[in-house]
């Protein structure tokens, strides 16, 4: 179904009367979506998959097993094509709750800011289809904030690119063009562009995309809102070639250090203030194709006044020449690293710099710089055997510096202590004993106590090593001295996600991201392949560094069963360091053997009551929303799904 109506004859046309743009906008995908539902084909599909498969059993399971071959992928392309659809249906229905209906969009042309900056809208050009800049000038002529200019640099493109160039340049005194006599690349023309530029911000805008009509509204907005901001980005999507449809809707983090050296995750629409650009500079020519991702990285080396807008003010176009497309620019990505490495090398880190699963994703591999010392502590009770795995495991690791603190509290199994008596005889493991009850955050301060490392890393017993050089990977992130803890990848046995950090919110206080994902899966965004900041992430394997676990007042003992790791990374926060959480150490997690289930009223009593304790300490960051989810994604699970039609399970805790 095409969501969005071609452009009106009126419009190519440019004639701008507002009540011509409010019919376009009335009729266009602010209003309409699909009707949400299983279609007839896929109904069909489904019931002649199953007769087939029926069939094939009848005739033997040789038959079977080879038919499955050809039978697996069909039932995988039906299955796809239902999500890609209920995806669509589940955007569109969300686009109609959360974006503004023409009344709004009247309000917001005439309301009065405070504060009126003037945008510089740049642009570079070349070659650019006819259509696609109609529908560029028409997006920004349509902006219901009307204080903007358009700075536009032609890098000498075909007659019919610059006919449209020149009718629009003659329609509107905001709108500047420059032709030039050579292409000089989307650097060089970008820099063409803002030679232009008059304004107090700088909005970065491709030949081929769009904006929706509040963009600079909203833009506008949030500067009344933090005058003294400097960056500001926002939520983007993706439109078809056509521009008849949306889809692929990217819900950011606010500001993540981590997230953004794994990949320019920022990208659209980026809005700078036009001293900070002229401080750092403008594009750098000699990374063409990755101009913005240099550019956004030298931004914010320079500046911690940054805004992420969690709306959609940006529409990238997809289309065969396109990035949004897919890896068409292969040349883009290699300037990325080189990018990612000028940055590094700016901020004094040494490393390498490589490409991670995906295209457009990148992994850095700091040298560790002091082999510190790392205690692993690990509570046990019973469960031998599941011990001397986890133990097991950790001596295949690469990185030698290390000890084993095995906090023994209430053991009454002999075969544990026989463990235990084994697992002595290694220099590099010691024994203690907790006599008290069982508290997770007391028995964990315990073990750091009679530990002897710089480092601290908390493991539960019921975990299982899987890479050889998880230490490595840890301890690269920990010795930066803007990092507090790191956290890890954990697998429940059948390869699916138990732990890729935890986000704020889910279920009401806070739950695992991207939890019963497959193993092999990329997750939202890629963001279950890179390295990134968060809010928190599991005791089941948290390193932090010995001064920052002082400083910040060890584990609170108050929270005996739960979210005493929560609470301690946010403690952490607090005190302005970076919780960073990597997936290139992977661990495998039988879950709950340090402290058994919450099986009892007891224990039940106990967790409920760690969920007021931590709910009236924690409330204001709870309910402003983790900073690095997204206020569009759901509470309710945890697949980034959109939040659409959901009840906020943070009133009902």
């Amino acid at each position: 179904m095409n969501i969005v109506p071609d452009l009106p004859e009126q419009i190519k046309s440019g004639k701008r009367a507002f009540s011509r743009r409010k019919q376009y906008l009335n009729g266009s995908h602010y209003t309409q979506f699909p009707r949400v539902g299983t279609p007839k084909w896929l109904l069909f599909a489904k019931v002649l998959y199953r007769k087939l498969q029926a069939t094939l059993l009848y005739l033997g399971p040789n038959v079977w097993k080879f038919a499955w071959i050809f039978l697996k992928p069909v039932k995988s392309l039906v299955v796809s094509k239902f999500i890609m659809k209920r995806q669509q249906a589940l955007y569109q229905q969300w686009i109609m709750q959360n974006e503004p209906a023409i009344k709004e969009l009247n309000l917001q042309q005439n309301h009065q800011f405070k504060i009126q900056p003037s945008i510089s809208i740049v642009v570079p050009v070349f070659n650019a289809p006819p259509d696609f800049l109609v529908e560029l000038f028409e997006s920004v002529l349509n902006q219901t904030y009307s204080k903007w200019e358009l700075c536009m640099a032609d890098g000498h493109s075909t007659d019919k690119t610059k006919n449209v160039l020149q009718k629009y340049a003659g329609l509107d005194e905001r709108i500047k063009v420059k032709f030039l006599d050579s292409n000089k690349g989307i650097a060089g023309n970008s820099n063409e562009a803002l030679r232009l530029a008059t304004g107090d911000f700088i909005a970065l805008l491709d030949h081929d995309d769009t904006i929706p009509p509040f963009s600079l509204f909203e833009i506008v907005k949030a500067i009344n809102e933090n005058p003294d901001v400097e960056f500001i980005y926002t939520d983007e999507d993706k439109i078809t070639s056509g521009g008849k449809r949306r889809y692929d809707p990217q819900f950011k983090p606010d500001y993540n250090l981590d997230l953004l050296r794994s990949c320019n995750y920022i990208t659209h629409f980026s809005v700078v203030r036009k001293t900070l650009l002229d401080k750092v500079g403008g594009f750098s020519e000699e990374l063409d194709g990755s101009q913005d991702y240099d550019l956004i990285l030298r931004l914010t080396e320079k500046t911690s006044k940054i805004i992420h807008i969690p709306k959609i003010l940006y529409h990238w176009r997809a289309h065969g020449l396109s990035v949004a497309s897919g890896p068409v620019k292969l040349f883009a990505y290699e300037a990325g690293k080189t990018a990612l490495k000028h940055h590094l090398n700016r901020c004094g880190l040494d490393g390498t710099v490589e490409n991670a699963l995906v295209l457009g994703r990148y992994k850095i591999t700091f040298d560790i710089k002091t082999h510190s010392k790392i205690s692993i502590v690990i509570p046990n009770k019973n469960y031998a055997a599941v011990l001397d795995r986890c133990v097991r495991s950790i001596f295949k690791s690469t990185y030698k510096n290390y000890e084993i603190v095995i906090v023994e509290n209430g053991s009454t199994e002999q075969d544990t202590f026989d463990v235990y008596k084994k697992l002595a005889a290694n220099p590099n493991v010691k024994i203690v004993e907790w006599k008290g009850k069982f508290n997770w955050s007391a028995v964990n301060n315990f073990g750091a106590q009679n530990a002897n490392g710089e480092i601290l890393l908390f493991l539960n017993n019921d975990v299982e090593i899987i890479n050889g050089d998880w230490l490595e990977r840890m301890l690269e992130q920990i010795q930066r001295a803007d990092v507090g803890v790191v956290g890890a990848k954990l697998y429940y046995p059948n390869d699916t996600v138990q732990h890729a950090g935890v986000i704020l919110g889910i279920g009401g206080i806070a739950s695992h991201a991207h939890k019963f994902f497959a193993r092999a899966e990329y997750g939202y965004f890629g963001r279950l392949i890179v390295v990134q900041d968060l809010t928190a992430v599991t005791g089941a394997c948290l390193m932090t560094k010995r001064q920052v676990y002082e400083e910040t007042g060890k584990f609170d003992e108050e929270y005996e069963l739960a979210f005493g790791d929560v609470d301690y990374c946010l403690k952490v926060r607090k005190n302005g360091y970076l919780v960073v959480w990597t997936p290139y150490s992977e661990l495998y997690h039988y879950e709950s053997m340090t402290r058994g289930d919450d099986d009892t009223p007891e224990k039940q009593a106990r967790f409920k009551g760690e969920i007021e304790r931590f709910k009236k300490k924690w409330l204001d960051i709870l309910m402003k929303g983790d900073e690095y989810y997204n206020p569009n994604l759901t509470l309710v699970a945890e697949d980034f799904g959109l939040k659409v039609f959901e009840d906020d399970p943070r009133k009902a805790i």
